[in-house]
């Protein structure tokens, strides 16, 4: 079972993210240490164009087998992309692999005992991927979208403005902190979030996602109140 924590050098909103510091170390690390403390790889390894990347990540155990090509490191390119292209390498390497867990190098919030969760469910179940979820805090029925060019706002879905929160269906969305996968059913369709997919639903708590200098502040207040509790 392989570990693939993808960490390229070019973030653009927040400059080096994946190895700014957090509460102490590099965000990276908490994505390769909880990685090891859950048992589940043969292999962790970062797939990254970038030497300091490659050093850190190197420093805190993992491997960096080959370095992510200058296409797969371009805004542009998808997670699919990646895990293709790391799959394809270590397959040049002798190397096959049965799963695969995608670890975003930004996702301090994950638990060594979620990653056996998901595995479990994975394998004893016999899904194609498992993913953590979280639910929306507000209704999307009842959102607004805004014109490009009146600037004007107006409601995504009318037919729902009048309608009490709670009686509105939970809608739910990626919590962006990892993806288990099959590999021969991801190498067939090259799909991630596939229809035979099983998700864990996390409390809002343990999730937060990061693009922004503020929601890098959020995350760190959320992590510790979460370690207070322990």
């Amino acid at each position: 079972m392989l570990a693939l924590i993808p960490a390229r050098g070019g973030s653009k909103r927040i400059p080096r993210k994946n190895i700014k510091n957090f509460l102490g170390k590099p965000i990276i690390a908490y994505s390769i240490q909880v990685a090891f403390r859950s048992g589940l790889f043969s292999e962790i390894m970062v797939s990254t164009d970038d030497d300091e990347i490659a050093s850190i990540a190197r420093e805190y155990g993992a491997s960096v087998p080959f370095m992510r090509s200058k296409e797969n490191a371009s805004d542009y390119a998808t997670t699919a992309d990646v895990i293709t292209e790391v799959l394809t390498n270590f397959l040049t390497l002798g190397k096959k692999f049965k799963y695969v867990c995608v670890i975003y190098p930004t996702a301090p919030f994950i638990t060594f005992s979620l990653l056996n969760q998901a595995a479990k469910a994975l394998i004893l179940d016999h899904f194609d991927s498992v993913c953590p979820v979280v639910k929306y805090s507000y209704p999307i029925q009842r959102s607004l979208i805004k014109d490009k060019i009146s600037n004007q706002f107006r409601a995504r879905e009318p037919q729902y403005l009048l309608s009490r929160s709670q009686d509105l269906e939970p809608c739910f969305h990626d919590a962006g902190q990892f993806y288990f996968l099959d590999v021969d059913a991801f190498i067939k369709s090259k799909i991630i979030l596939n229809p035979n997919m099983h998700c864990i639903e996390l409390e809002e708590m343990s999730v937060q996602d990061i693009d922004t200098e503020e929601d890098w502040k959020i995350a760190e207040m959320k992590y510790n109140i979460l370690h207070e509790r322990v």
